[in-house]
């Protein structure tokens, strides 16, 4: 009889699967902690995100319940949200590939900087 073989080495699992991911969900974290919203109140946004569009990714359902809770509490404008997603964007187009996006990327071409400092 010969030995049995050696089970497969575990991959430590992640949440997430992009930095973003873990980004967003410690600025959701943060903003809760900072008594912005409830977690009963947060827990029914993303609920209703999650049932809207089921088939979207989860994070990407968790931000867009981040973005709504937070126009809703007036940490952010439609005008300013608009914003920083085409400073993204311009950063993203930006950024050589492999490399980090950074808003200062896009800075420039009349589009707004944003400072990200913790307060």
């Amino acid at each position: 009889m010969s030995a049995p073989e050696p089970a497969p080495e575990r991959q430590p699992e992640t949440p997430f699967a992009a930095p973003w991911e873990a980004q967003v969900f410690a600025l959701t974290v943060k903003l809760h902690e900072r008594g912005v919203f409830t977690w009963s109140e947060w827990t029914q946004v993303l609920g209703a995100e999650l049932h809207a569009m089921p088939d979207r990714p989860y994070y990407e359902s968790w931000l867009a319940a981040l973005e709504k809770i937070a126009q809703g509490h007036a940490v952010m404008s439609e005008p300013e949200r608009l914003a920083r997603i085409a400073a993204w964007d311009r950063a993203a187009k930006a950024t050589p590939h492999g490399q980090p996006i950074l808003l200062e990327n896009g800075a420039g071409a009349g589009g707004p900087s944003f400072d990200f400092s913790p307060v």
